[in-house]
C-alpha cells in the first residue's frame, strides 16, 4: 500500500496531462485530417499563411488553388480549417 502511495501523485499528473493535453491534441489532428480529405473542387479557403483562394485542382497531398495571382499548388496540410471554416460562414 505505501508503495502505490509513492507512485498516486505521478500517475494523477499523468491522467491530468493525458486529459488536458494529449488528448485534445490528439481530437484536433483528427478533425484537421478530416477536414483536409473532405476539400472538394470550389470550395474557398484561406491558407495557414493567410493566402485567400479556390480550389482548383486536387490530388492525394497537394491542392491547386486559385489565387488573384493565378494559380499555386500547395499542401493539403498547409490549409487552415478555422480561417476556412469562418470564411464559409459569410
Amino acid at each position: 500500500m505505501q508503495d502505490l502511495m509513492k507512485f498516486a501523485p505521478y500517475l494523477l499528473m499523468f491522467v491530468v496531462l493525458y486529459f488536458f493535453m494529449i488528448r485534445p491534441q490528439q481530437k484536433r489532428a483528427k478533425q484537421e485530417k478530416e477536414f483536409e480529405a473532405s476539400l472538394k473542387v470550389g470550395d474557398k479557403i484561406i491558407t495557414k499563411s493567410g493566402l485567400h483562394g479556390k480550389v482548383v485542382e486536387l490530388a492525394d497531398t497537394t491542392v491547386v488553388i486559385e489565387t488573384m495571382a493565378g494559380k499555386l499548388k500547395m499542401e493539403r496540410s498547409a490549409i487552415s480549417m478555422e480561417m476556412s471554416a469562418s470564411l464559409a460562414k459569410k
